[in-house]
């Protein structure tokens, strides 16, 4: 499901949020008690990692939003002088000797940061172009903002399981986060305040061996349905119909299922 704004009017407008805030920092929690799935977060960090390495610039001051790993504080302090560490999820932010932050709702002093990185959050926020903003003032001059978030092309053997599943049930529901399309990434970046925004979209094929081998993966990586609005019980016939649909797509032993990944950088216009 193609999204360029990743909200509905907030509830003080008489709407529910898109998104259960509660329920993202229980499973980023969950993740962390269990053993986080690196795979795709180390994939994108090591990705931002190269291309802060490519610059030629020491950056002062840092702030890393979505820290799945404590390993990352000591490899990004290597690049840059001072690094602060935010997270959504209350036990990833303690491991890192960081803070909570709900993108959409902090308070950032300005002109506080000329390196901000993203990792993996800014697709289950509220309110996109209010987080971008945010983000974008508490940034100096000629500051860079990098980092990853999950595309609309991701999980699409699951979203057809599910479809099927949801024709058996006769009813829709929504089982899978709407996610930002590439294309409309670079336009959000700019009506930010960001400047020379860049996207580039990297797929990661990952086969599994049944679907449930699928929702353990995303349970450990903190990335299960927090949608406000969400089905708690499909049903056994439903249930058996979406694990044959997972299987069918495969080659009767794995399916490949698609992860999309949007790297994307931008800065901040000069004060000079």
């Amino acid at each position: 499901m193609a999204a360029c704004r990743l909200a509905l009017p907030s509830a003080q407008d008489g709407v529910a949020d898109l998104f259960d805030m509660r329920a993202r920092a229980l499973r980023r929690d969950r993740a962390a008690r269990a053993g986080v799935e690196l795979f795709l977060y180390e994939r994108a960090f090591s990705d931002c990692l190269e291309r802060i390495g490519l610059i030629d610039r020491r950056f002062r001051r840092a702030l890393l939003i979505g820290c799945p790993d404590p390993n990352w504080a000591a490899r990004l302090r290597a690049l840059l002088a001072d690094l602060e560490i935010r997270d959504p999820g209350p036990l990833f932010a303690a491991s890192a000797g960081g803070k909570l932050l709900i993108e959409d709702e902090w308070e950032p002093l300005a002109d506080a940061y000329d390196l901000v990185l993203a990792i993996g959050t800014l697709d289950s926020v509220n309110d996109l172009p209010l987080a971008l903003r945010l983000i974008r003032h508490a940034m100096q001059g000629d500051a860079l903002f990098i980092g990853a978030v999950s595309g609309g092309e991701t999980l699409p053997q699951l979203r057809g399981a599910m479809r099927v599943a949801d024709a058996l049930a006769g009813v829709a529901a929504p089982h899978v986060h709407p996610r930002i399309d590439a294309s409309s990434l670079a336009p959000l970046l700019s009506d930010s305040g960001f400047v020379r925004p860049v996207v580039d979209v990297d797929r990661a094929s990952v086969a599994y061996s049944s679907l449930d081998r699928l929702v353990s993966d995303l349970r450990q990586m903190g990335t299960t349905n927090v949608l406000s609005v969400r089905p708690h019980f499909i049903g056994k016939a439903a249930r058996a119909a979406a694990y044959r649909a997972f299987a069918d797509a495969g080659d009767g032993g794995r399916t490949i299922e698609t992860f999309e990944v949007l790297h994307f950088a931008a800065w901040t216009a000069s004060n000079t």
